[in-house]
């Protein structure tokens, strides 16, 4: 700012936005400023030679360019942050995870971070949820507000609901201790699939199965207590000693759980992203191998410039196929998602027709392709080849050995990672050790990734027993 007001004779406003134009990197907007300040040097005597050898100095350095007290200060908050995040890491995810809540992406980054971390991200609950992501000892519980359907008067009702008459018990004690703000058909619906419910003990699936039901008779209840109207064979009911769920006439039926696909696909569909598991994890090492960059590194500030050719791997969660007007010719527009985030990847002409029958939802894939960065500040991956990696023979997730506790001597862990070794490959390993009353879950490091085969597993049954392998 203060060479262009020396040797152009711009005021501080002009240099101001000058230095916004640099910062932002636009050509265009730069186009326009270089006339004033190319006019403002020769207004100034200065030869045309001086004018571009200057700008080409200015154009570069401006994009590391920062003043010392602007140094100092972000140097001070940097340190401030390693510290908290170093010394209180559940808490300060937290707090992280909370300024981002309405970004998605950034949510996926930071919570691939606490996974990095060995922080647990537990789902939002009923009895342990604020409005907000809350530290919950060494782990962190998903807020409530960020539930899609779930305002914030909702989930402070609730909250103070449960603050005054105590936990809620089960799925019926839900409705008879919350006003009836909170009974609200497609709110519970989101709570539901959101797994919000999971600590009193009933299936997802056994609860959307009556969710309406109990919504309809809670707020035909309740009406009747605004109104002073009490139900006179529910009162001897409480008065015999009776449930005082009976109230309701609920019943929430013995069903089994959806599997793990359709519980990810729903946790997704109301949180924006996945919590409590990830399709993806485990793979890690098959996408790095796979990728030359992350989604998260691509649509950040810092990202890659546009028409830089990159390659992604992830998994596709969404897929739309079109027919386009102008031309008549096919293309399709994708959602692709790996650990850390997600971004739209574009299939046009001869980058489509060759893969369109191997495009689908749930397919994980590596994309070489160019970054289109918009003016409106989008970024999508312009698609020119597809290539489905290899998940080792079909194994989609980690290897989970189980051995005994009082097994896990030197010599065997010993010969645990000489097999491991002997089968080097991209796949994570999980070890569990089953002590009488717990279970330890252990995630071994990068060294330990193998290539799960028959002859892998052939040798950890004789080390360990035929009951080792999940």
């Amino acid at each position: 700012m203060a060479i262009a007001q020396k040797v152009a004779g711009f005021s501080l406003g002009q240099a101001d936005i000058l230095r916004r134009a640099m910062g932002k990197k636009k050509k265009s907007e730069l186009d326009k400023q270089y006339v004033g300040f190319h006019q403002g040097m020769v207004d100034h005597g200065y030869s045309e030679a001086a004018v571009k050898a200057l700008w080409d100095i200015l154009l570069p350095f401006s994009d590391y360019a920062f003043n010392k007290a602007h140094s100092a200060a972000y140097g001070l908050v940097s340190y401030w942050t390693a510290y908290l995040k170093a010394h209180y890491p559940a808490e300060y995810m937290a707090a992280l995870l909370t300024s981002v809540g309405d970004d998605k992406d950034k949510m996926a980054m930071y919570l691939n971070e606490c996974r990095r971390m060995g922080i647990t991200v537990l789902p939002p609950d009923v009895n342990e949820s604020s409005l907000y992501f809350t530290p919950v000892g060494k782990d962190i519980r998903f807020g409530m507000g960020a539930v899609r359907n779930v305002g914030s008067n909702v989930v402070t009702a609730m909250v103070d609901a449960r603050e005054e008459k105590g936990d809620f018990a089960s799925f019926p004690d839900f409705f008879k201790k919350v006003p009836a703000v909170v009974c609200n058909k497609r709110t519970i619906e989101s709570m539901i699939k959101a797994g919000a419910f999971d600590s009193l003990g009933h299936a997802r699936r056994a609860l959307l199965a009556v969710h309406e039901e109990a919504v309809d008779a809670t707020v035909a209840q309740k009406r009747q207590e605004a109104n002073n109207q009490f139900d006179f064979f529910s009162i001897l009911e409480a008065e015999g000693g009776e449930s005082a769920d009976a109230g309701l006439g609920l019943e929430v039926p013995d069903m089994p759980e959806w599997d793990k696909k359709d519980k990810l696909t729903f946790e997704r569909e109301m949180l924006g992203l996945y919590v409590s598991d990830h399709p993806l994890q485990g793979l890690d090492g098959v996408l790095a191998q796979h990728a030359d960059t992350s989604i998260s590194h691509i649509i950040s500030d810092d990202g890659p410039p546009d028409g830089a050719q990159v390659t992604i791997a992830g998994l596709i969660t969404s897929l739309q196929r079109r027919i386009a007007k102008s031309s008549g010719n096919a293309y399709a527009r994708c959602e692709v998602e790996d650990l850390g985030a997600s971004m739209e990847v574009m299939f046009f002409g001869q980058a489509y027709a060759p893969i369109a029958t191997m495009l689908a939802e749930d397919l994980v894939v590596a994309i070489k392709g160019r970054v289109q960065r918009r003016d409106d500040g989008s970024i999508t991956l312009s698609a020119q080849e597809l290539t489905i990696p290899d998940l080792s023979g079909g194994h989609s997730g980690p290897v989970s050995i189980t051995m005994p506790a009082f097994k896990a001597n030197e010599t065997v862990v010993s010969a645990l990672g000489d097999v491991l070794k002997t089968h080097p490959g991209t796949t994570e390993v999980r070890l569990k050790l089953a002590g009488n009353r717990t279970m330890e879950i252990m995630q071994l490091g990068p060294d330990f990734r193998v290539s799960p085969n028959p002859a892998l597993f052939g040798d950890l049954k004789v080390l360990l027993g035929p009951a080792c392998l999940e």
